[in-house]
């Protein structure tokens, strides 16, 4: 694997690279684990808030490949997320046994305010960061986003 600059990575800089994603995901994650509870959700509930967002509607088939989980176990998660009123079902105009989700005005609401207050988060930590260091490190996303898109 080549770094973003060409040259094969050290391996330590891998190791250091897991320890950034281990703490992000402890310092950010906990926070929103804590959001979430109060909004009586779970973070698998809300993956598949977010996914739906950015999405126009999915079968229960492309939920649960999506999840991975079983239909069985996308179809219990859309039915807690129904009666929540964050997503609803209909049924496709050209065959009425196909099952379309979407997600809802409320559910859209509580992912983008979800979603805001980690950005917020986030901001916070990069203020806290010495300015060369934050634009480094976000010139080296950049090329490391535009290298997954390419693929």
């Amino acid at each position: 694997m080549s770094a973003l600059n060409g040259t094969k990575p050290i391996p330590r800089d891998h190791g250091k690279i897991a320890d950034f994603i281990l703490f992000s995901q402890r310092e950010f994650l906990l926070n929103l684990s804590r959001d979430l509870n109060k909004d009586n959700i779970s973070f698998a509930q809300f993956f598949l808030l977010s996914y739906l967002a950015t999405s126009k509607e999915l079968t229960m088939t492309d939920i649960a490949r999506k999840m991975g989980h079983s239909t069985a176990a996308a179809t219990g998660l859309v039915d807690r997320l129904e009666k929540l009123g964050y997503m609803e079902r209909t049924h496709a105009i050209d065959d009425r046994r196909k099952v379309l989700v979407r997600i809802t005005p409320k559910g859209l609401d509580l992912v983008s305010r979800l979603r805001d207050e980690l950005q917020d988060r986030i901001a916070d930590a990069m203020e806290e960061t010495k300015t060369s260091d934050a634009n480094g490190f976000m010139s080296a996303y950049r090329q490391l986003d535009e290298s997954v898109a390419a693929r």
